[in-house]
């Protein structure tokens, strides 16, 4: 047997090459959710404030818009101040169209639970950015919904401020 052929054979049997495999040419990875630019951790920096998005169990991600644009947010409560303040800005990013995903708060290690920003429940949980909600995917006792937690953030930036 000749070394390129018994190199090949060889390779192809390999735990390796298997795990290569799963992960397909582009380096694809299945946590994600179809359409998420996903998150390079403690790289990527929040949008609003500009810290490092380390903490899994609070960030966002927002896509949409003619060109598909990304933003990144290491608290839900960034999204909020986001969506309050560049409205004018982006007009698509109140389109049904728009995507939003959140971390669920109760996510543990490297596997996030992703869930649709619009339709998840938010509690009370201390955020990085001090906005304390998480999002959760059902309603629990205390919880409110995405737009009540949107105006609580606002309410809440905008009374610090004065």
């Amino acid at each position: 047997m000749d070394r390129r052929r018994f190199l090949a054979s060889g390779f192809a049997l390999t735990p390796l090459a298997a795990a290569l495999s799963t992960l397909g040419a582009c380096g694809k990875d299945d946590r994600w959710p179809e359409g998420m630019q996903p998150l390079k951790w403690d790289r990527d920096t929040c949008v609003v404030c500009n810290m490092v998005i380390s903490d899994r169990r609070f960030a966002g991600e927002m896509r949409g818009g003619p060109k598909n644009t990304v933003f990144k947010f290491d608290d839900p409560g960034c999204i909020a101040l986001w969506l309050n303040d560049k409205a004018a800005t982006y007009p698509w990013m109140r389109e049904p169209g728009t995507r939003l995903w959140v971390a669920d708060v109760s996510s543990r290690g490297q596997d996030i639970n992703w869930l649709d920003g619009h339709k998840a429940h938010f509690v009370t949980k201390t955020s990085p950015m001090g906005f304390n909600f998480g999002a959760v995917a059902h309603a629990q006792a205390g919880s409110v919904d995405f737009p009540t937690m949107c105006e609580h953030v606002v309410t809440k930036f905008k009374k610090g401020r004065s």
